[in-house]
């Protein structure tokens, strides 16, 4: 080499020397003399003749350097051209690939990117130099060195690879893995249930299971040639057209292609040549550019699929137009986080989960100091990428609470979450979440030592404090709460804390003095006192437990900012507002509050009167209820209110005691008379309540004082004494239609019909307007089969009693039950036009329609009568006989939520449970009825005002109302 290269100089040189020398030697000859001339006389060059410097190379000065040429190299070759090696490997086919692969393994890559403080370069530094004996055995040792240590890591990294396999597994598991629980319970089945186990049927219909192939029969020329000579429309396939191919001309046109010119015969080649290009679109559709390859992937084909389920609902142009729009908002500005953050929830929403990751992760680089980009980060990475993303956002952001609460969420052991969130606590001590989230973590102990450096930090959080005091001692809590105080002067939580503290260690008498100072110390520091954040401050004493507490704040703030005529109707709205909360200690609070400002005010001792009739025990109503009558001695009606409650009880002594007190306070009392009389009738004492009856009549003499005196009578089987008091009362109160009732219905009760006709005319000719008279009279005379005379009454008592329903309603029923279903409808519809917002009548409506048309019926009564008790009874019967169980209970209970005074409801109510539901729901229902004491209702008043239930209870009418109802509905 060193030789060739030595010779190639030598030749550069003498070239670059020959074309330097001038034509002197040109031709070959001896060298021309120059011709003489003036310069001829001069000195020589001292430098000629003498031998050239190094490394001089002659007319280097003046451009002429030496070349090489293609003699001295051999022929040039394209860096495309291929090598001499037909079989060479890809990659060394060209001679470009081989000049590249040479150039790479001489030059080393020395970047500082290849290289590592501990192993240095990624390749060999001497790579190119001579592989010796020495460097064999260096390797060998290298190599055994590395065996041996391989060998020492060999069980803690095939545990780790098995853990990580069986972790891999359980994410994803083999469909036999999925079903081997199944398979391991086959071996419980028995013989008989394998053998009871149905063949699989053949779900397809008979032409799929009996395929019959479609025959095809060639068609003879004949026919073509036959057509085409009649001149009818034909048909060709142009190879030019789309997938279609079928082009239909004119009628009566030639077919161009199909005949052959100059003749009137069928060209069978050109119809050949049509099939083979029919043929070829539709192959064409199947096949991919290569031949015979088909487009489907056996192997990618469920992926495929599974790739095609969409995830989201929307246009996909919508989507396109929100990545087009959320990318050019990036491009804009890349450092606006909430861009990066729009457009990953895209990419989330639409299904391409990693997208939005890389996405993301893109944001986080362009937006580094943006904790919403983090944590959207975070969220949409799995668990352990996620928890390195966490770190890393804490790096960038190392006071960010938010970024540190996600961290210890991610952590799923209790001590890392610990861990965690001691270190945030460490960067970030002033943050009460942090405090909190990690005192949630901690047993009460380690909380306690916590909360106390958590004070110190933030020492204006009150719910640290107040967290530190519950933790603590008694007197430490009240230290705790001090400090509190001094730290936070103006939080009002702390001293009711205070107060709760002192009630629940016996101390009751300090409650008033801290809430008095409290409200005394806001003031003072400046804060306004809300009377509606007091009271519910109150009522989370009150269900707290804290009854004294509850008591001394609403006595505290009840009268603060309130006018003076306004105190008791908004007192009175406070209570309710308390009681519909559940807070009832606050109401008992407010309600004696305004008794001490307002105590003879008998509205005020009513309404407390019935919330402890309601909410409290006998032994409160009746204390509240001896304050009253000594306040309000003229209220009757509080009198007779401790009477009742006494006689409940079953202390008959004590309660005609307090009617003796209630005579002295009002001498000549219709109620405090009747209340008497009802209280010994009902404990079988007849000759007291008569001989206070008789007193009655003659020093206070009332229509109702001598109804009772007959109804007494009645009841006891006197009925001659019934009539003579009837008669007698009636000579003073022949306006009173109940004495005509009552004397009409004790005639029917002898059989004197006559007589109990004459009675109820005699009756309606005084009261007109009565519409219980008229009913009377329709029912006797239907009883006694005059229905055309019944029907004339209820005619004659709408034209006196005009938009009556319940005559209406009693004229519809008078045709149904005779049998005239017609006239019963038609009837109904003159009294819904006449009575539009009749709940009775739209009841009635309902189940006057055939069943299909009932639901449609109940909605427009419904819309007529929203909130109407009867139109809600009649819904829930609806329900009841379709048998939806739960609507119909749910129906019920709105009935007698919004009316509880319906007895018919409640009657309903209770035969739907006897059939329907439990034992515990049925006593529920009756309960309720008892407490809610019902006087109102068709079927109630028929059974509770007859003559033999008179001393019957609530419940005991309950019981025989219900058992009178059929299911005819």
């Amino acid at each position: 080499m060193a030789t060739a290269a030595a010779k190639q100089a030598t030749k550069i040189v003498s070239k670059a020397a020959a074309g330097g020398t001038g034509a002197a030697g040109a031709g070959g000859g001896p060298p021309v003399m120059p011709l003489a001339s003036p310069l001829m006389g001069k000195k020589k060059k001292p430098f000629l003749g003498m031998p050239a410097p190094l490394g001089y190379v002659p007319g280097l000065g003046r451009g002429a350097t030496g070349f090489t040429t293609r003699s001295d190299i051999g022929p040039a070759r394209d860096a495309n051209d291929p090598v001499d090696d037909r079989h060479a490997p890809p990659g060394k086919r060209t001679v470009g690939d081989q000049m590249k692969k040479s150039q790479d393994d001489d030059d080393e890559d020395l970047n500082d990117t290849n290289y590592d403080e501990f192993n240095g370069y990624a390749g060999s530094l001497f790579s190119s130099g001579p592989y010796e004996k020495d460097d064999e055995e260096a390797d060998a040792i290298y190599a055994a060195l590395d065996k041996r240590m391989d060998e020492r890591r060999k069980e803690r990294r095939e545990l780790r690879e098995k853990e990580e396999i069986e972790k891999y597994r359980m994410e994803r598991p083999k469909i036999q893995q999925q079903f081997s629980d199944l398979k391991r319970k086959l071996a419980e089945v028995s013989e008989e249930e394998w053998l009871s186990i149905p063949e699989v049927g053949d779900a397809r219909n008979k032409r799929q299971r009996n395929p019959r192939y479609e025959k095809l029969t060639p068609v003879p020329d004949s026919f073509f040639s036959k057509h085409l000579q009649s001149g009818e429309n034909h048909t060709t396939v142009d190879p030019l057209q789309g997938l279609g191919g079928l082009n239909t001309p004119y009628p009566g046109s030639m077919t161009p292609g199909l005949m052959t010119p100059g003749t009137g015969e069928l060209d069978m080649r050109k119809i050949g040549q049509a099939r083979n290009t029919l043929m070829d679109m539709r192959l064409s559709q199947v096949s991919d550019s290569v031949s015979g390859q088909t487009v489907v992937d056996p192997k990618g084909y469920l992926t495929d699929l599974n790739s095609m389920i969409p995830t989201y609902g929307g246009d996909i142009s919508d989507i396109k137009k929100a990545r087009l729009l959320l990318k050019s908002v990036r491009e804009t500005n890349p450092h606006h986080p909430p861009a990066w953050i729009a457009s990953a929830r895209l990419e989330e929403v639409t299904g391409k989960l990693q997208v939005a990751r890389n996405l993301i992760m893109k944001g986080t680089e362009m937006c580094p100091k943006s904790e919403d980009v983090w944590l959207e980060a975070a969220r949409l990475q799995p668990g352990d990428t996620a928890k390195a993303v966490v770190a890393q956002a804490v790096r960038h952001l190392p006071q960010s609470v938010r970024i540190y609460i996600r961290a210890a969420e991610l952590e799923t052991d209790i001590r890392a979450k610990k861990r965690v969130l001691r270190k945030a606590l460490e960067n970030v001590s002033k943050s009460v979440r942090l405090w909190k989230t990690a005192v949630e973590l901690e047993e009460p102990e380690d909380a306690r030592i916590m909360l106390s450096r958590a004070v110190e930090c933030c020492p204006t959080s009150v719910e640290l404090w107040l967290a530190l005091a519950r933790l603590e001692t008694y007197e430490n809590a009240r230290r705790v709460l001090n400090k509190a105080r001094e730290n936070i002067p103006t939080d009002r939580h702390i001293w009711i804390t205070a107060a709760k503290l002192e009630e629940a260690n016996g101390n009751t008498q300090m409650v008033d003095k801290i809430i008095d100072r409290a409200i005394t110390s806001l003031r003072a520091n400046g804060v306004e006192i809300n009377r509606e954040q007091w009271i519910q401050d109150a009522e989370e004493c009150d269900k707290a437990g804290s009854v004294a507490t509850c008591q001394a704040v609403i006595r505290a703030v009840i009268g603060i900012g309130i006018e003076e005529e306004d105190r008791k109707h908004t007192w009175m709205e406070d209570a309710d507002s308390c009681v519909a909360h559940g807070a009832l200690e606050c109401a008992r609070a407010i309600y004696a509050h305004a008794l001490q400002v307002f105590p003879s005010k008998k509205s005020v001792w009513l309404r407390a009167a019935y919330f402890e009739k309601n909410h409290g025990t006998r032994e409160s109503l009746e204390a509240l209820l001896q304050r009253a009558v000594a306040h309000c001695p003229k209220a009757e009606v509080l009198w007779l209110m401790g009477a009742k409650s006494k006689w409940l009880a079953g202390d008959v002594p004590a309660a005609r005691s307090i009617l003796a007190l209630a005579f002295q306070a009002n001498p000549n009392s219709e109620e405090i008379w009747l209340a008497a009389v009802k209280l010994e009738s009902e404990n079988n004492e007849y000759e007291r309540a008569r001989r206070l009856l008789a007193k009655a009549r003659s020093s206070a003499p009332t229509a109702r004082v001598f109804m009772k005196s007959v109804k007494l009578e009645w009841v006891l089987g006197n009925i001659e004494a019934a009539q003579d008091l009837c008669t007698e009362a009636l000579k003073h109160y022949e306006d009173f239609p109940k004495l005509w009732m009552m004397r009409g219905q004790i005639e029917e009760q002898c059989e004197n019909m006559d007589k109990a006709r004459e009675a109820y005319n005699q009756g309606l000719k005084k009261c007109p307007h009565s519409v219980p008279l008229w009913l009377l009279l329709s029912h006797l005379e239907e009883r006694v089969g005059q229905l055309t005379r019944a029907r004339a009454i209820l005619e004659k008592a709408r034209l006196k009693n005009p938009q009556c329903a319940e005559l209406w309603l009693e004229s519809v029923r008078l045709e149904f039950r005779a049998g005239l279903k017609n006239i019963a409808n038609t009837l109904m519809a003159k009294a819904l036009q006449e009575c539009p917002n009749s709940g009775n009548l739209w009841a009635e409506a309902v189940f006057l329609e055939a069943r299909p048309q009932r639901k449609t019926k109940s909605v427009d009564a419904l819309k007529k009568c929203e909130h109407d008790p009867h139109v809600l009874l009649a819904v829930a019967k609806l329900f009841w006989s379709e048998r939806k169980i739960t609507k119909a209970r749910e129906w019920f209970l709105r009935t007698v939520k919004i009316e509880p005074d319906l007895g018919d409801a409640w009657a309903l109510f209770y035969k739907f449970e006897l059939q329907h539901g439990t034992e515990e729901q049925q006593e529920e229902v009756r309960k309720r009825c008892e407490n809610a004491e019902p006087r109102h209702g068709e079927l109630w008043c028929a059974e509770s005002k007859h003559v033999l239930n008179w001393q019957k209870k609530t419940g005991e009418i309950l019981m025989q109302v219900a058992s009178k109802i059929k299911n005819t509905f």
